[in-house]
């Protein structure tokens, strides 16, 4: 193997494993961004768990699928949460995942 193949081996390494690093990140933000939803929505313990699950399944579904599943979840229970503050708390989230994630943890 020449240093071209060995240096091309090493980005596509860490190409990989930045790309598995934004799932799990993005994963974990949902998750987070499941439970803040599930106080809002006045669901707890194990149920509030199951929800989070729901959300992080919402976005295998659908390239805006969390937003929607939020924006549907708070609506049918007459909870007012702007589409804003949610992209709000997304953002917030994301950055904390992406540092948890990085971390380690």
């Amino acid at each position: 193997m020449n240093e071209f193949d060995k240096r091309e081996e090493a980005f596509e390494k860490k190409f990989a494993l930045d790309e598995e690093q934004k799932f799990k990140a993005q994963a974990r933000r949902n998750r987070l961004l499941g439970l803040w939803a599930a106080e809002r929505l006045g669901i707890a313990g194990d149920a509030a768990t199951a929800y989070a699950k729901e959300v992080v399944a919402a976005d295998f579904e659908a390239a805006d699928g969390v937003l929607r599943k939020l924006m549907a979840d708070f609506a049918a229970r007459d909870v007012v949460v702007t589409e804003q503050a949610i992209r709000v708390r997304m953002d917030e989230l994301g950055a904390l995942a992406a540092a948890q994630v990085k971390a380690g943890k």
